[in-house]
């Protein structure tokens, strides 16, 4: 048995990472690499650590397990993601942590990988957000999957219809991989993403969720805020943060879905995260001075902060796509609406036209804003769910919340995605409502603010797959380029 954490997730050049292990193995070797465009080992050795007890509450409190051994990181480590993987014969042991950089010399983009995501699907050492709990700790393994996968690894959208979606369950359960992995880690979207980018010669520095909230400057001289894949649990503040950016001339770039969908707070220094999500009625700052910091879908209507103003669309109002029976026979492709605009710069689309087809980038989980359509034929925001005025709609795609009596059977005890949004939504007229929110889109989209800063958003989990088609690379440069520049 080996099992190991970092902590701190997040440092910079200069200061200390611990490794917390557990192992009834005599030693084991580590080694640590920063993960990017090419693999580049840092530090190497060997560790020993004794056996420590699982405590009842790990998944909520953390294993409090003492430190193994210690690494510093030297003032000549860039940051990114520095993978730690721990061997003794046939057992290994994964780890992460990542180094930001200083603000002197920082690189214009900075990709914040969705680590409260991460936390939210881990299944190690007891519930997660998934599986009853509803607070999660940092202090504590990844399940198996979260950070390496064996290639190919297979994606949650399914090939054929299925009502249950268990395409990548039935892959990851014999290889003792977490089922709850496909949601959530390194490995799906962002390190595929990262290492584009790198290869493509855009200079990117990394940060956590968490980061957003710890350290007030974070964002201060860059250019370009990212983030890729499943960027699903932000806090309230970690919001204030980026609103600040793009109100000051900032840039943001969401090639995400499902993106800032439910409210958390933290707890104990960030080392705990909380959210009732659908039992957000059982949340005990319901009827109080901090009911803004409900921890439920930001969309709902006591918190009074939608997330479409500060990213533009909503899952409330999309859903899933090849996923289920949300839309399960659908094409996995945008249609292009107005192929004019400057994200499509170079790619030679026109009206129509399909964009991600072959690799089906419309997949999974996917944002959406309330729409009409407008003078010109084109769909057009309404804006009554608090999407920006100046947001402009560049494709969609079909998207469908699950009903009550359509959603997989592991999610029996929870209410249908509809029923439960429209009820956030629109309060006590829910019912009557529904049907708004019952046949929706994904919608890939860009606006400005009032401070000149400009955020596109992809509005959807999969685009990161989409990275060997030429059109979506020219989409994703093009926004990279302007938004970073």
């Amino acid at each position: 048995m080996l099992e190991a954490y970092c902590w701190p997730r997040s440092v910079e050049p200069g200061e200390t990472v611990a490794i917390h292990a557990s192992t009834d193995l005599d030693g084991f070797a580590i080694e640590v690499a920063r993960d990017g465009a090419s693999r580049e080992v840092l530090s190497s050795g060997r560790g020993a650590a004794g056996h420590h007890a699982v405590p009842e509450d790990a998944s909520s409190m953390g294993c409090r397990w003492p430190a193994a051994l210690e690494v510093p990181v030297g003032e000549g480590w860039r940051s990114g993601y520095y993978a730690v993987t721990l061997t003794s014969g046939d057992e290994r042991a994964d780890a992460f942590f990542v180094v930001r950089s200083r603000r002197q010399g920082a690189a214009p983009i900075l990709m914040v990988l969705s680590t409260t995501t991460y936390d939210a699907y881990n299944d190690w050492g007891g519930p997660s957000l998934y599986t009853g709990g509803t607070q999660v700790s940092s202090e504590r393994p990844l399940a198996p999957g979260f950070l390496v996968k064996p290639e190919p690894h297979r994606r949650k959208m399914q090939p054929l219809p299925d009502r249950e979606g268990l395409w990548f369950f039935e892959w990851a359960e014999p290889l003792g991989l977490s089922v709850w992995s496909g949601g959530a880690g390194w490995w799906n979207w962002e390190r595929p993403f990262l290492h584009w980018a790198e290869r493509n010669g855009f200079d990117v520095d990394v940060a956590i969720s968490t980061d957003l909230e710890a350290h007030p400057h974070l964002l201060d001289d860059r250019r370009m805020f990212v983030s890729v894949g499943h960027d699903e649990y932000w806090s309230w503040r970690m919001r204030d943060r980026l609103d600040a950016f793009a109100a000051g001339g900032g840039n943001a770039a969401i090639f995400s879905g499902n993106t800032c969908c439910w409210q958390v707070r933290f707890g104990d220094e960030r080392r705990t995260m909380t959210a009732f999500k659908y039992r957000a009625d059982e949340d005990p700052v319901l009827g109080t001075a901090d009911e803004r910091t409900l921890s439920g879908l930001w969309s709902d209507r006591r918190i009074g902060r939608p997330e479409t103003s500060t990213i533009g669309l909503t899952f409330t109002r999309g859903g899933y796509s090849r996923y289920g029976l949300g839309v399960p026979r659908a094409s996995g492709a945008y249609t292009v609406c107005r192929p004019d605009h400057w994200v499509f710069e170079g790619t030679r689309l026109r009206y129509g036209d399909a964009v991600g087809l072959a690799d089906s980038i419309v997949a999974y989980e996917v944002d959406w804003c309330e729409l009409t359509t407008g003078v010109d034929g084109l769909p057009t925001p309404t804006h009554t769910d608090g999407a920006p005025e100046t947001l402009e709609v560049l494709a969609t795609a079909p998207a469908r919340l699950w009903k009550r009596d359509e959603q997989p059977m592991r999610y029996a005890n929870e209410p249908g995605e509809l029923e439960h949004a429209a009820a956030a939504v629109f309060g006590e007229g829910w019912a009557a409502n529904a049907y708004r929110l019952e046949h929706n889109h994904a919608v890939l989209g860009a606006f400005t603010t009032s401070g000149g800063g400009t955020v596109f958003n992809a509005g959807v989990t999969d685009w990161a797959y989409g990275l060997g088609d030429g059109t979506v690379e020219q989409i994703t440069r093009n926004v990279l380029r302007r938004l970073s520049g």
